[in-house]
């Protein structure tokens, strides 16, 4: 049986690339309205499996892990206010999934 983990591994860095470099206009609130997870959702699933492997781990570091520079910095570059639209969209999908 083939050992998995390297493609799942170069998919994960690959879903990464196509968040951070080749659609960072796509916003997080966005994502959690269309497909139930963003950015940050990830980082808090890359945090807890590091911790469950035995390595700690802050939110902070995680973040720049997924994020590829720390978050503050990704979101002055990237992150937009979420419009009114948006927010309308993502009260709504919270509620059909909720």
């Amino acid at each position: 049986m083939t050992d998995t983990t390297q493609f799942e591994a170069a998919a994960f860095r690959r879903l990464l690339q196509h968040l951070n470099q080749d659609r960072h206009d796509v916003q997080n609130i966005d994502l959690m309205t269309l497909a139930g997870f963003c950015r940050n959702c990830l980082a808090d699933w890359y945090r807890e499996a590091a911790q469950a492997a035995g390595t700690p781990m802050s939110k902070d570091q995680a973040r720049e892990a997924i994020y590829g520079m720390p978050f503050a910095q990704w979101k002055a570059k990237y992150q937009a206010d979420a419009s009114p639209e948006q927010l309308a969209a993502f009260q709504a999908a919270q509620q059909r999934h909720g």
